[in-house]
């Protein structure tokens, strides 16, 4: 058990691990300094320089090879004081390896070269022990789960194990809010309340007439305007403006009071000037831009929490471009195209007015609703931010000081054309200066943010809004995919699958994950934006923040870690409407068996699992209730099954193994094997002894019992495998550790193989898994190294050596001894031997 937990928190310790540590100058000493590295981060495995160079080239070479970058990542700060072009700034990673390093720097064909070990060996231990007291903590807190995964095999215990660690590939969202939609019909409007517009208007003319119909047709409050035109650049503006104005005095006198600045006064004098105006007049004030579109119904909305909550002193509405109240990912902009602000809109008004109403470190004065009381205490904006942006945040902290509050509106939902008024590139300008003013004068204001965008406590009302907005697109249903939160090829093909469909559409994906820690059900939005996600155990809520995707394609990925997986088919199934289609992609064989892998309770596979299987592995414990056996099981995902219009699988022995249970199902079945996750690199062979290593992360299923006793062998007879030794290129379950000659490297990347080839001297690939897989990306990956290749011959890591001029398949014989079988094959086969070895 010791060596499990110390295992265990090697792994853990590799992932969490992280370290920054300061730069140096890079310099002999004899040169003139040609950059700076400003600081080293040690994050898991891999290490990163972060700095500023004159030279042409950087290089960077440790145990596992070299990194080569180019300098071209802008740096104002360093091209402000040395006066150099802005792109000199780098950031260049290697594997972590010994921890020694070799920085080139390359000017003209002239190399300078430091040699450096970054990470002083003080803050390693430091880092060490804090992560180990952390460790301690967690693993003593889900000890009651540890020993279930241990005693009964849980996935879904194991899972959670994972989960607590945080050992999960895929991030884990916080929980939502259910009653987001609860109780909407019964909230009381309080009576209309007149309110004062100010609009100060510069050039965007385009937009100016739909801007100011739509406050015409969808303002439903007495209201009335004060329009600043600031003296724009655009000829049409100031006389198409005072038209308008004088045919709405027509029908409605005294209703817009129209300012013409003589010159342009910028955006904040503007709006002083139309504050001065209403401060006369005392009603509520709406700050409005003139890139905003107001949807209908939209200022009693956003008024009401003014009127009903004490100390509001602002209030600021959802959109698709106003930084923290962002759609559909927090502080991402978002183009929307005709009709889909009012799509937005029209789900915002479903909402309970009173749901999720946040308070947050400041308005967005795109659209900001404005109480009088408090503008009388601060009458105007600083005019020291110059022509715009951060005057609101100024404004908003300054009120606060005084006791006022900035409430965020969930339930509105207000377009913005952001950067129209004054340019986009003007804008990045101001943003830049004003931010850094903005952090002088109130310094804790960037924390404050940061802690609001970390814990986002508008994701609920964030992802339905997100939602509502993907379904508001016109190119074909939605996919939405039931996936887990362990990671591997699962989750790297589905990765890939909404990134491609991103590519070639556009179109969003939904994902509906299992074996998250907050709850049963993460539903999450992947769009060019960015993804928003939130966790619930009520699938009913799931439901309803789905409902206006009205075409889905629903799509299984993977259940397994799932608390009550017998479920997830009827689940699934609720999700369809008419006319919606379902494609079952078999990644494992949940949908087989309770044993996912198909091995039997004592650990071995023996075979295609029929109906008859009487192995405890292929039934299914329920709570409260009676053991499922395998038929059942087999009904239930039958249903599922039988209602998908395709079934994907990914290599030829996993659709034997479908047909062997849903022999009816042939039809259905497509082939469509996988490709490649990355480019992977040819590597010459070294030479020297044997050393064969294990590619990717291995627990029992994937063969870890099998290389372990393979290493022990290798230590107890060392005449027999003298020139034979083993390496783990990945990671280990902690309780299949392998004796101590066999070195575990951890986490690596494709790009990271030929360093690690000629690191360790590796002649030879083992794929060990022990049951049959859906595919392999890890044997399709070591096939392409053109490295011999050792797999049994089974599954589809079985097929693909099989296929492959570099490849072995070695017999499996399930109740044999396997390490036995796999040294001698390895043993017998000449490095370029036949590929596949006779049975005995």
């Amino acid at each position: 058990m010791i060596n499990r937990v110390r295992g265990l928190f090697q792994r853990y310790a590799q992932i969490h691990r992280h370290i920054e540590a300061p730069g140096f100058g890079l310099t002999d000493g004899s040169e003139p300094l040609q950059g700076h590295v400003d600081k080293v981060i040690l994050a898991g495995s891999h290490v990163t320089f972060v700095g500023w160079s004159t030279a042409d080239r950087i290089l960077l070479t440790g145990a596992d090879g070299q990194s080569v970058t180019r300098p071209d990542i802008p740096r104002q700060d360093v091209a402000d004081v040395l006066r150099l072009p802005p792109r000199v700034g780098f950031e260049i990673s290697q594997p972590y390896g010994d921890g020694r390093f070799s920085l080139t720097v390359d000017s003209g064909g002239v190399n300078h070269s430091h040699d450096v070990a970054p990470i002083p060996v003080h803050h390693l231990k430091r880092n060490r022990r804090a992560m180990a007291l952390r460790f301690l903590w967690t693993v003593a807190k889900v000890s009651p789960l540890i020993l279930r995964a241990l005693r009964h095999n849980d996935p879904a215990a194991r899972a959670a194990v994972k989960t607590a660690l945080g050992l999960n590939a895929v991030p884990q969202a916080g929980p939502m809010e259910t009653g987001l939609f609860a109780g909407a019909d019964q909230v009381a409007m309080p009576d209309p309340e007149p309110v004062t517009l100010i609009l100060p208007v510069y050039n965007a003319f385009d937009l100016l007439p739909e801007v100011l119909q739509r406050v015409v047709d969808h303002t439903d409050l007495p209201w009335r305007m004060i329009v600043i035109e600031d003296g724009s650049s655009d000829a049409n503006v100031r006389p198409w403006l005072t038209d308008w104005v004088a045919t709405r005095e027509r029908t409605h006198p005294g209703q817009i009071e129209l300012i013409l600045n003589p010159e342009n006064r910028g955006f904040i004098r503007s709006v002083n000037t139309g504050l001065a105006r209403a401060a006369q007049i005392g009603d509520p004030v709406i700050l409005l831009n003139s890139d905003a579109f107001v949807p209908a119904g939209w200022a009693s909305r956003l008024l009401r929490p003014m009127q009903t909550h004490d100390n509001v002193a602002s209030v600021t509405p959802m959109s698709n471009d106003a930084e923290i109240f962002s759609v559909p990912a927090i502080c991402q902009r978002m183009p929307l195209a005709p009709g889909q602000a009012d799509a937005i809109d029209a789900r915002a008004r479903d909402f309970n007015p009173e749901a999720l109403l946040t308070v947050a470190p400041t308005g967005v004065g795109f659209c900001m609703a404005m109480n009088p009381e408090f503008l009388a205490k601060v009458p105007q904006l600083d005019t020291v931010f110059g022509r715009g942006y951060g005057e609101e945040v100024d404004w908003c902290q300054k009120v606060r000081a005084l006791g006022g509050r900035h409430l965020a509106l969930p339930g509105l939902f207000v377009e913005h054309r952001g950067g129209t008024s004054f340019g986009s590139e003007e804008k990045l300008k101001l943003v830049a200066r004003n931010n850094a003013l903005v952090s002088s004068r109130y310094p804790d204001y960037d924390t404050e943010v940061q802690q609001f965008l970390s814990a986002d406590p508008m994701v609920t009302a964030r992802l339905a809004l997100a939602l509502a907005w993907a379904a508001s697109r016109h190119d074909g249903p939605l996919p939405i995919y039931l996936a887990h939160s362990l990671g591997g090829g699962a989750d790297k093909y589905l990765e890939r699958r909404i990134a491609d469909d991103l590519e070639t559409t556009g179109r969003p994906s939904i994902v509906l994950r299992v074996g998250a820690s907050m709850g049963r059900w993460q539903l999450e939005l992947v769009s060019d934006h960015g993804t928003t996600a939130g966790v619930t155990d009520d699938f009913a809520f799931v439901e309803t923040l789905l409902a206006p995707v009205t075409r889905r394609h629903i799509v299984y990925s993977c259940g397994v870690g799932d608390p009550d997986p017998v479920d997830l088919p009827d689940h699934l199934l609720r999700l369809q409407q008419d006319g919606d289609t379902i494609e079952v992609l078999v990644h494992d064989f949940f949908m087989l068996s309770p044993s996912y892998t198909l091995l039997d309770a004592d650990g071995i596979y023996r075979g295609p699992v029929e109906d008859s299987r009487q192995d405890p592995a292929h039934q299914a414990p329920q709570a409260g209730a009676s053991t499922l056996t395998l038929p059942q099981w087999r009904q239930h995902w039958g249903v599922l099954m039988r209602a998908a219009q395709e079934i994907v699988v990914f290599s030829d022995d996993s659709r034997t193994q479908v047909l062997t249970a849903f022999p009816d199902l042939s039809k259905r079945i497509v082939l469509r094997p996988h490709q490649l996750l990355g480019n992977v690199p040819r590597i010459s062979r070294p030479q020297g002894p044997r050393v064969v290593a294990v590619l990717g992360n291995i627990g029992h299923q994937k063969g870890a019992a099998v290389v372990r006793e393979m290493g022990r062998r290798i230590d107890g007879t060392p005449d027999l495998y003298a020139d034979l030794s083993l390496v783990l290129i990945g990671n280990v379950d902690p309780a299949y550790m392998p004796p101590a000659s066999v070195p575990v490297h951890g986490n690596y990347r494709l790009e990271d193989l030929p360093g690690l080839v000629a690191r360790y001297g590796i002649t030879d690939w083992l794929v060990p898994s022990v049951w049959p897989e859906t595919f392999s990306y890890t044997t399709h990956e070591a096939l392409a190294t053109g490295l011999p290749v050792y797999a049994f011959d089974i599954g589809a890591q079985g097929d693909a050596v099989a296929r492959a001029d570099n490849g072995h398949a070695v017999p499996f014989t399930p109740d044999g001894d396997l390490a036995h079988i796999l040294l001698d094959g390895i043993q017998a086969a000449a490095p370029r031997g036949p590929k596949r070895l006779e049975r005995a």
